[in-house]
């Protein structure tokens, strides 16, 4: 079960004060939520800090990984480390194909699953990516490679491209590699989930 601490205190600097000397932390080891806590007649407001430490939730991760396996009857290895403030969560099995499922959509279905319960115990929302070996990496190398291609026929054609709907990430990732080129440009456009991208050319 893990653990969410709160701090109440006048300002948001004394609670976080108290908050780091009591568990002997840094501000980049917890995760951080604040609100504030209504004034009572004759009394000044206050200051609520909720906080997750992010060791106590890869200890749940990893807990969680491990009861997955027990569930699924099969022996899963699992490697995680936080890069860009997004925790990376690399699943590696005898049976990897069916971790990752058609398409992906199991392995996209655990990533789910497991969000959800970090919501559920914490009330935090925390980007968590689960990979099954490297699958998704793979993935986004073959993607990159076709975005590209599609930036250079526009460079050429000075037509623009919609592209298919598709999430927030992969539109992210295209809005990031179109940044490259300096006679392109990118938005998005409709509304979720058709939401798709529009890669247009422009002049000097």
């Amino acid at each position: 079960m893990l653990k969410v601490r709160e701090y109440i205190d006048k300002t948001k600097e004394q609670a976080l004060n108290r908050c780091l000397d009591e568990l002997e932390v840094t501000e980049d080891q917890i995760y951080l939520r604040e609100s504030e806590i209504e004034a009572k007649l004759f009394k000044a407001k206050k200051i609520k800090l909720e906080v997750l430490l992010k060791s106590d939730l890869l200890d749940y991760i990893k807990e969680y990984i491990k009861q997955l396996s027990l569930y699924l009857n099969m022996e899963i290895n699992s490697e995680i480390k936080v890069q860009d403030e997004i925790i990376q969560v690399l699943l590696v099995s005898d049976h990897n194909a069916l971790l990752i499922g058609k398409d992906g959509r199991t392995m996209n279905s655990i990533q789910q699953l497991l969000r959800q319960a970090i919501i559920s115990q914490t009330g935090f929302k925390v980007s968590v990516m689960v990979d099954v070996s490297n699958y998704k990496e793979k993935q986004n190398y073959f993607f990159e490679k076709e975005i590209k291609k599609i930036c250079h026929e526009v460079l050429k054609s000075h037509i623009d491209v919609n592209l298919d709907p598709m999430n927030s990430y992969k539109r992210r990732m295209i809005h990031s590699i179109v940044n490259d080129f300096s006679n392109l440009t990118s938005d998005s456009q409709g509304e979720e989930p058709h939401r798709y991208v529009v890669i247009k050319y422009k002049e000097d």
